[in-house]
């Protein structure tokens, strides 16, 4: 029979040995310097457009773990009414989109602040009021066993079972104790930043202490103690990285919740922040090259072919997807076949694009 972490004599006495980490820990030190100061020369406009971007990459990427598909203009709608930026309040409908953007924000405000049973209540709250089917703000309390399941019924197979609901409210007395504990500054501090991130990932993760959200909130509980750990909201997405190679992150977790020896556990979790550093660095040199761009083409381009270009600039570092093509072109700019050839064939001449291929499966990318 399996036992998991909890259900061990040493829970939650965590072990590791950093030797072969110290290397890795000292990269990301110096990769946060680097971004921060990439930051701090921005301008303000530039500033928040990055930090806008960020919120909306993390919100949508924490949701797709879990399975839920966020439109990307939902997400940065909601990021920019919270943030007090769109002083038209556009209103949004779906209200996942408005609960992950109201946790993302408030988390990012709050970084400093002592972990609280209340703030975990009311991050549960803020991510699933739309959710009228489970009990928000509340740890669960259902005696059915709280596990982590894949597979078909008949064919499913059980990753991880969490504690009893009984056990629940002591052993997120333990958790909140032991976050605050370990952050800079107090009794216990855990000296590298991204080493309690991991820890607290996966402790919180074990725990399970809700019905649902688990997942969104223990990585933000991750990227909170990397902000107090460098005293700053840091700038990365986990999240981002982690989706893009969810059966690893789902491997670690299920090798990693059967013992509380986790050297493993953490050589995964500061590779994910290390890859999540370079993403950022990526994206924030993208938003230089957009402002640059949009400096230079603003008065050239017209009213349709900029339309064009700030659709294809939503798609980020990673590019607008197949490229564009005078069919796209057409329905985002709502124009005809001709005027959409002659608008690409113009933007090519002035070097706005780049033409890939030709005759029919001719596509055009940003130059930047």
């Amino acid at each position: 029979m399996t036992t998991y972490n909890w259900q061990k004599s040493d829970w939650p006495h965590f072990t590791y040995d950093l030797t072969n980490l110290f290397e890795a820990l000292m990269t990301i030190s110096e990769k946060m310097g680097r971004v921060s100061g990439k930051i701090a020369h921005l301008s303000e406009t530039l500033r928040t457009d990055a930090i806008i971007d960020l919120l909306v990459e993390e919100a949508i990427n924490t949701s797709k773990i879990e399975g839920e598909q966020l439109q990307v203009e939902d997400v940065r709608s909601s990021i920019k009414n919270k943030l007090g930026i769109d002083k038209a309040e556009t209103p949004v409908r779906d209200k996942r989109a408005q609960g992950i953007a109201a946790l993302m924000i408030d988390a990012r405000k709050t970084f400093k602040k002592s972990l609280t049973q209340d703030q975990l209540f009311d991050w549960h709250i803020m991510l699933m009021s739309f959710n009228p089917h489970i009990r928000i703000g509340t740890w669960r309390v259902d005696d059915e066993p709280m596990q982590i399941i894949s597979g078909f019924h008949g064919k499913s197979q059980v990753h991880f079972e969490a504690p009893p609901s009984k056990l629940v409210p002591k052993e997120m007395q333990q958790f909140i104790e032991w976050f605050n504990t370990t952050a800079p500054g107090h009794a216990n501090t855990i000296t590298f930043a991204p080493v309690r991130a991991a820890i607290a990932h996966l402790y919180f993760e074990s725990i399970h202490p809700f019905e649902d959200g688990n997942g969104r909130i223990g990585r933000v509980l991750a990227e909170k103690a990397l902000s107090q750990g460098f005293d700053y909201p840091v700038m990365l997405s986990l999240s981002q990285t982690i989706e893009a190679n969810k059966k690893a992150y789902y491997d670690a977790l299920k090798i990693a919740s059967r013992s509380n020896e986790i050297t493993a556990w953490i050589e995964y979790f500061v590779n994910v922040i290390s890859q999540a550093q370079t993403s950022i660095e990526l994206q924030i040199d993208f938003i230089l090259k957009k402002a640059a761009f949009f400096k230079k083409y603003e008065t050239v381009l017209n009213e349709r072919q900029m339309k064009v270009v700030k659709r294809m600039m939503q798609a980020g570092v990673k590019g607008f997807e197949g490229g564009m093509s005078a069919k796209k072109y057409m329905t985002i700019a709502d124009v005809s076949k001709a005027t959409a050839t002659r608008d690409l064939h113009d933007m090519v001449e002035l070097n706005v694009l780049k033409q890939m291929g030709s005759g029919r499966s001719v596509r055009y990318e940003l130059n930047l």
